[in-house]
Order: C-alpha cells, then structure tokens, then sequence
C-alpha cells in the first residue's frame, strides 16, 4: 500500500516509517521540521535500505498539501502531525488550536476530495483526563485537563462525525500513553528542540551529561512514592500497533478505538532508577511542584488492541530505557 504518513520525521512517526517500510510498504512522509530532522528519515531509509517520498511541508498549507495527494496513488493515511507538548499547551492554547484541528481539517477535506477512505489518528491517553479508574478501558469516560488534550478529544469526536456522514471511511483512534525507548539500533530515537517536555529525553540528556538533574514535578501524589504514575509504552511497540491497525482498517471496520500501551504504571522515580541501572551511573534528582495539567495515575487496560488487533506490547521498562541510554549515548546531540 502506498501510505501518506503525517509528521513521519517525527520520533513516533519515523519509527512507525522504519516498521512500515520492512513490512514492504511505499511510504509519502509530509513534515514542516519544526519539532523533528530530516536526518531521522535519513538513517531509517539508511537501516530499511528502501526508499521513502518526502515533502517538507505544513497541513495549514491546503495548496502544498494537495500536491501530495495530486502525485500519489495514496491508500491510507497515518496523521502524527501536531504540536505535543501538554505545558506548553497551557501557556499557548490558541496556536495548539489553531495548528492541531486545522491541519488535520485541511488533511480530512484533501481525503475526501482525493478518495482516499482510511486513516489511522494519533490520539492519546490524555483524552480520558484525570481518570476515575485505573487501569483505563476504551470505555471510560472522556475529558481533558489542559489543551493539548482537548485537541486531541476534538478530533476524535470530529472524526466520529465524518464517518457519520460518510460510513465509507475506515477509521482508527489510537489512544496511546507514554512512548519511550529508541530503535535497538541505537540510530534513531526521541530527539526534542530546546529542553525537553517528556521525562525520559530529559533524564537521557542529564545522564550523557547535557543537564545538570532531572526535574520532578511533585512528590505528594496518590501514588506508592508521591510521584506521578504513567504506562510506558515501546516506541517500537507503539510502531507495530499503527502497522496492525492498518491492517484491520482493510476489514473495512468503520470507526475503531484502541489503548495501545503495556497495562503496568510506573513512577517517575521508578523511571529514573532504571534508567540509572542501564546507564550505569546515578542519576541526579530534585523534587519541585506540580506542573499545571498533570495528572497523579494513568495506565491502560490493553487488552482490548490484543483481541481485536493481535497486537501486545512485548518490551519492558529495562529494554525502554536500555534502548534510549543507546540512542542518547551515541547520539549525545541528537541529530545535529
């Protein structure tokens, strides 16, 4: 299949190419660079030995955008593209209004226009907001605590509405939790502009010596250690689950919603202690205050994406961190 995937020079995305690309599919990466490199679509065409179409393009660009679909035969479309960062959402809601629902409306119109009838969304476990119960089933109930969330809620509803009107669109949610980890060859991996929002990346650049301590944002949560709990995902566990829903969108399912993550929660302090042991030196530490928009627990109940998808996540919290301390130590720069 020839598969149009948005914001493929991404961390998730570019591990997802690398998957989609072995599995002997074309692939059409569209990206605007702002918060990925060329260079990781470099090593992944470097490490398939195939080739990939990529325009260096923004989905708020509908005239560039369509270009795209005019000089490819697309059959499905995997949308990563948007803005991520959940603090950062907070202090700039507009511009993540602006930049995740727009681009993904011009994305749908270009889809409707072009025939194209599958797509696989990016979404995420921050759709179940400040949950109830944990482990988190597709079935509970859906909010958001800060922007970044609700775009990714808007979308999904936005989505359920075109299939409304079109039940000839295939369409799957994924909803995932916390992608960490690398490719086992150390060639790719999380590479984030300026300091960087997530836990691991930050921990990964204090350990090769970039930063001086990982910040903690709060030690009084509900929680076994007062730190906040969150299922970890694979990143190239994560990549297998976009490939698989791919394929179940060829049974022509409809509207389908899965969690994609590991079912177990762990601390951040739990985090830092294994990522500790595969660098082989301690990492330093401070606790501060909470961050605005997060949450104390959240892990999913995965077992819906293993029945219906075949798919399970296999790595653990070692290999996660074992495979990022690889990517950030032979990489102490990233990219650049």
């Amino acid at each position: 299949m020839n598969i149009l995937v948005t914001g493929g020079a991404g961390y998730i995305g570019s591990h997802t190419c690398l998957v989609l690309l072995k599995e002997g599919h074309n692939v059409i990466v569209v990206d605007n660079l702002s918060n990925s490199s060329l260079e990781s679509l470099k090593r992944v065409k470097k490490l398939t030995g195939k080739e990939l179409a990529f325009y260096e393009l923004d989905l708020l660009n509908l005239e560039s955008l369509e270009r795209v679909f005019i000089e490819n035969e697309i059959d499905s479309v995997i949308h990563f593209a948007g803005l991520k960062a959940v603090g950062e959402s907070v202090s700039i809601p507009l511009h993540y209004y602006h930049n995740n629902l727009t681009g993904t409306f011009n994305l749908c119109s270009l889809m409707n226009k072009h025939g194209v009838k599958n797509i696989v969304f990016s979404s995420s476990a921050t759709v179940y907001g400040d949950p109830e119960i944990v482990p988190i089933t597709e079935s509970a109930s859906l909010s958001a605590t800060n922007p970044y969330g609700r775009t990714k809620l808007m979308l999904e509803e936005i989505l359920q509405d075109l299939y409304v009107a079109d039940n000839s669109l295939n369409i799957a949610i994924l909803r995932y939790f916390n992608p960490i980890g690398a490719h086992e060859s150390g060639e790719i991996g999380e590479d984030p502009n300026g300091i960087p929002n997530n836990l691991v990346p930050y921990v990964a650049q204090v350990a090769v010596g970039k930063r001086e301590q990982v910040g903690v944002f709060g030690d009084d949560y509900d929680t076994p250690d007062g730190t906040g709990v969150r299922d970890y995902i694979h990143v190239m566990d994560l990549a297998g689950g976009h490939l698989k829903a791919l394929e179940k969108l060829n049974s022509k399912p409809g509207v389908v919603i899965y969690n994609l993550g590991t079912g177990k929660g762990y601390s951040v302090l739990d985090v830092i202690k294994a990522f500790s042991k595969a660098a082989g030196k301690d990492i330093p530490y401070s606790i501060g205050p909470r961050r605005p928009g997060d949450i104390a627990n959240c892990y999913a109940e995965p077992s819906f994406a293993e029945k219906e998808l075949g798919w399970k996540a296999v790595k653990n919290i070692d290999d996660m961190c074992v495979d990022s301390w690889r990517w950030q130590s032979q990489n102490p720069n990233g990219f650049s």
